[in-house]
């Protein structure tokens, strides 16, 4: 495990400064051990050095943490991250293609930045709107510090990134985007107590009533008119078989069958539909179709 240890602490010599290179603190010397890094094979050895070489250059992860703090992440976490990548750096870095430094530092940040865009987003984001979000959020700073703290233009941000004013807005909408906020929070206004799940509407019952009857109506207009009589009677009047029964003359059984009859012809028509000759071959006492008025005779005998 990486602990946090000081460049001076460390048994490797601190780096020489190369002409024209900058140098921090955090630099050791430490190219033998790399070339020797390179020529030990895998075992014991090699993991002792390689530790050894973390705990060099773990100060120096710890500083390019520093940089990301104050976003959102707390700083142990960012450098427990950065420490991730100076490991990667470590195992890929090659003695041969420059200073350890020079990899090292775009390795570490590179891991940093990932952190930030697979794992800080509360909802996945696109990457190219990540992207118009740092380039919104770079420009707005930049035309912030010129104006004396004035909040720019959606105009002027789109000029000065070099965006339409369309991907500005969705840059805008993504900077306020980073993080969600529970639905238990309570509401800024007021010490009323409701939080922001009390403002979220439910689904409201009475759409699917409407979209019932509506699709009941047809079917209900299809009927004679003596079972649309029974089915008002019934569930509007709220009258029991028996005394519809009496109302129109006929049997409490029949009443029950033209009642079920009727509720499954309505049901079909809404779920399906029949045709206008299924539903004569099935109501041959709708008026208006041969041999109604017998029928309607028998069945009221």
């Amino acid at each position: 495990m990486l602990v946090e240890t000081s460049a001076h602490g460390s048994d490797l010599p601190a780096r020489p400064r190369v002409s024209g290179e900058r140098v921090h603190d955090d630099a050791p010397d430490t190219g033998s051990d790399f070339a020797r890094l390179a020529a030990v094979p895998h075992g014991p050895e090699r993991e002792a050095l390689r530790d050894q070489l973390a705990e060099a250059w773990l100060p120096m992860a710890h500083r390019i943490a520093g940089r990301f703090r104050n976003r959102g992440e707390s700083l142990e976490d960012l450098r427990q991250v950065a420490a991730l990548g100076l490991v990667k750096a470590i195992d890929r870095y090659e003695p041969g293609r420059g200073a350890f430094e020079s990899y090292a530092v775009p390795t570490i940040t590179g891991e940093i930045k990932r952190h930030f865009r697979d794992r800080m987003w509360a909802l996945r984001v696109p990457r190219r709107v990540q992207d118009l979000r740092n380039k919104v959020r770079v420009a707005r700073r930049d035309l912030g510090d010129a104006a004396g703290g004035s909040p720019a233009s959606v105009a002027r941000i789109a000029a000065h990134a070099g965006l339409t004013e369309d991907e500005v807005n969705t840059g805008l909408e993504a900077l306020d985007s980073f993080s969600t906020l529970s639905l238990d929070a309570e509401m800024p206004s007021g010490d009323d107590g409701f939080s922001l799940a009390d403002t979220i509407g439910a689904c409201d019952e009475a759409y699917d009533v409407v979209v019932d009857r509506e699709a009941a109506k047809e079917g209900l207009r299809r009927l004679p008119e003596r079972e649309r009589t029974i089915l008002y009677l019934r569930f509007f009047e709220d009258m029991t078989q028996s005394r519809i029964a009496d109302h129109l003359g006929i049997s409490q059984m029949h009443v029950s069958r033209l009642i079920s009859r009727c509720c499954a012809q309505v049901r079909d028509d809404a779920l399906g539909g029949r045709n206008d000759d299924q539903f004569q071959e099935e109501w041959p006492d709708r008026p208006g179709t041969a041999g109604s008025s017998n029928d309607t005779e028998k069945e009221a005998m």
